[in-house]
């Protein structure tokens, strides 16, 4: 009987260097980097742009707001473009050997009994993947690391913070993983600032 990993991931440092990810993973990493570098940054820079004509910025609230959105957006692209540059693509749906396919590795969906014998059925991805309302599991979970390389009837120990339990591998599969696709959130692209007067207006 095998024991799954218990250290918790730490958050940035700890990071893994290389990326891996399914192929929907890196087209959302793409399109929201997409979007806020060709849409949402523009929009909030043409806002700063108005706002500074309009005088003081010391106590004009739409500059103040959008220079640090600003910021928030340049971190963002960072981090997003390390990921992008780091990612290692693995497609669960391509052919593997057969000794691979019939263990657990990155990008395999796992049907699993726990000790009360609920039946449950993970898809191991990467860490910008997490959906735990599709039963996406990062691989550095401690889940993901007590299911890795287990055969099916393969009995694993998961040690988690709510104590150990153990889990019966009942099948591996490989198939495609679909991943929710980057929405942009409500709001988050700026509207055009309001117009200003003319210059041929009176004062």
């Amino acid at each position: 009987m095998r024991q799954g990993f218990t250290r918790k991931p730490k958050p940035d440092s700890a990071t893994p260097a290389k990326n891996y990810i399914t192929p929907g993973g890196l087209a959302r990493l793409k399109a929201e980097h997409h979007f806020l570098l060709t849409r949402e940054r523009p929009a909030i820079t043409e806002v700063v742009t108005w706002a500074a004509s309009n005088g003081d910025r010391s106590e004009n609230a739409d500059y103040q707001y959008g220079k640090r959105r600003l910021r928030q957006i340049d971190s963002r692209l960072r981090f997003l473009m390390k990921r992008i540059e780091a990612a290692v693509l693995i497609d669960p749906a391509a052919p593997r050997p057969r000794q691979a396919a019939e263990r657990v590795f990155f990008g395999a969906t796992v049907h699993y009994a726990d000790a009360q014998n609920q039946e449950h059925v993970v898809s191991i991805v990467g860490i910008d993947e997490v959906d735990l309302a599709r039963n996406h599991i990062s691989w550095v979970s401690p889940l993901g690391r007590a299911l890795m390389k287990a055969a099916e009837g393969d009995e694993v120990t998961l040690r988690a913070p709510g104590g150990a339990t153990q889990l019966t591998v009942l099948e591996i599969r490989y198939e495609r993983i679909e991943v929710k696709p980057f929405e942009p959130p409500p709001g988050a692209e700026s509207t055009p600032p309001p117009q200003h007067p003319s210059s041929s207006a009176p004062t």
